[in-house]
């Protein structure tokens, strides 16, 4: 099939290069010269586990394109997967500026029959909005009775394991209108998404509406389950039980399972802290609160600034003079996302403490050092403060402490010895629980973990 694929940022070109590699020609447009001219001469400007190859197979297979011209888009694809970010406006609702940008020039544009797909997360009601936006268009061009479909199939993508999830997806949400033209569109995306279905039935079939709301009920539970995680484990550090231990008792009732459920810094990225508040932002409009989810959101926002409290326990509020060394800075392993990033809230804090940071991170440090002079527009004096070591061990010469904040898996093994013989003293504040407080305390290290009755 041809498909035209509008914005090639994270969920767009994850979405394009993937539909490529299962034989459909693709076109991916984005009105970024610069992000055009990078993907055609190889490069990647995301970081994602097997997306490089991906691209380089599929551009030499001639089966996907990276192009700015919009007319030559909308004529290519049968199906057009409206893919532009939504990001949060100043009242948390989301920006639909871009996705309207993009059904309007579908409709300048388009001649016969065509399958608009929000692929974008947009909140309930988006694809009416679409749907007028192109139809404006059309009856500007004397086309008011061309026929088309808007259809709803919102991206359940894990950064880090987002090839992995588009190619094995455990469900494919479709909202499609009962009419001829929704029934139309629900034939093209059957046959699209035909491969996936071979072993079983994946695809999940409602109205339009029932879809815009499932992507935002899904990233709400998620990011509820987290915090609750959270709240529970900052209570076990004050009675004396293990937030592990409590995770496997629970996680073995087939009712709550084990995913989403390890205590940590917080969640961050692109999706769950702008989706919670977009959920909210609806609720709002129709009258509602969603109670739990502002507490969601507020135990969260709390919960970034966890380990700067146990550090300050620890040293005092005054951190002149203090080395800490950081492992991680993405807000997850396997993506060199920044975004609501609490490594960001941390070194925020160290630094304005007065303490001198040295991080390392596998692939996030260049985004690091851009949202660095943003983080510190108040106090740009504080980024001098703050190095970056070209390896974990190289950060920790010298330091005070070593504070974990993503769980990469190149710190999961670490050279305790060696450990203790280049830090000033071997204190370890583990915003991860990647290790076991009874082996710290065998190894003569002072750690701290999240919920983990920390000594």
């Amino acid at each position: 099939m041809n498909i035209t694929i509008i914005g090639t940022g994270y969920v767009g070109l994850v979405t394009g290069v993937c539909l490529a590699d299962l034989g459909n020609h693709v076109f991916c447009l984005d009105l970024d010269p610069v992000k055009i001219q990078t993907l055609n001469s190889g490069g990647i400007p995301i970081y994602e586990p097997g997306l490089a190859d991906l691209v380089h197979s599929n551009v030499a297979a001639k089966r996907l394109t990276f192009s700015t011209d919009v007319e030559a888009a909308v004529a290519h694809g049968d199906v057009q997967f409206i893919a532009v970010g939504t990001p949060p406006d100043e009242d948390g609702s989301a920006d639909l500026k871009y996705v309207l940008a993009a059904a309007r020039s579908i409709g300048r544009h388009m001649n016969g029959f065509k399958v608009i797909v929000d692929k974008s997360t947009v909140p309930v009601g988006t694809a009416e909005r679409v749907g007028a936006a192109i139809r404006e268009e059309l009856e500007k061009r004397g086309l008011a009775d061309q026929r088309f479909a808007v259809v709803s199939n919102p991206e359940f993508l894990k950064e880090g394991a987002a090839v992995e999830d588009f190619m094995r997806p455990d469900r494919i949400v479709l909202g499609v209108d009962d009419n001829e033209d929704g029934r139309d569109a629900l034939a093209a995306m059957r046959k699209l998404y035909a491969p996936f279905n071979r072993n079983h039935e994946r695809m999940r079939v409602m109205n339009v509406k029932s879809a815009e709301f499932t992507k935002y009920a899904a990233n709400a539970m998620l990011a509820t389950r987290i915090s609750f995680m959270n709240e529970l484990a900052n209570l076990a550090d004050k009675v004396g039980a293990d937030i592990e231990m409590v995770r496997q008792g629970i996680g073995s009732d087939p009712r709550i399972g084990y995913s989403f459920l390890y205590a940590g810094t917080g969640y961050g990225g692109s999706c769950f802290p702008k989706d919670v508040q977009a959920l909210m932002r609806s609720a709002g409009e129709y009258g509602q609160r969603l109670q739990v989810l502002e507490s969601v959101e507020a135990v969260n926002d709390a919960q970034k600034h966890v380990l700067v409290r146990k550090i300050l326990e620890r040293f005092g509020n005054d951190l002149h003079g203090k080395t800490f060394a950081v492992w991680g800075l993405a807000f997850k392993p396997n993506t060199d996302d920044m975004r609501e990033a609490p490594s960001r809230v941390l070194l925020g804090a160290l630094a304005r403490a007065g303490a001198r940071i040295v991080a390392h991170d596998p692939v996030a440090v260049h985004e690091m050092k851009r949202v660095l002079p943003l983080d510190f527009a108040d106090a740009p004096a504080c980024i001098e403060q703050i190095e970056f070591a070209i390896d974990p061990m190289a950060a920790l010469e010298g330091a005070d402490a070593l504070v974990i904040v993503t769980e990469w898996k190149a710190y999961r093994s670490p050279n305790l010895e060696r450990l203790k013989a280049v830090m000033k003293a071997p204190v370890i504040f583990d915003g991860r629980n990647l290790y076991e407080p009874e082996t710290m305390r065998e190894a003569g290290v002072s750690y701290f973990g999240i919920g983990r009755n920390s000594y």
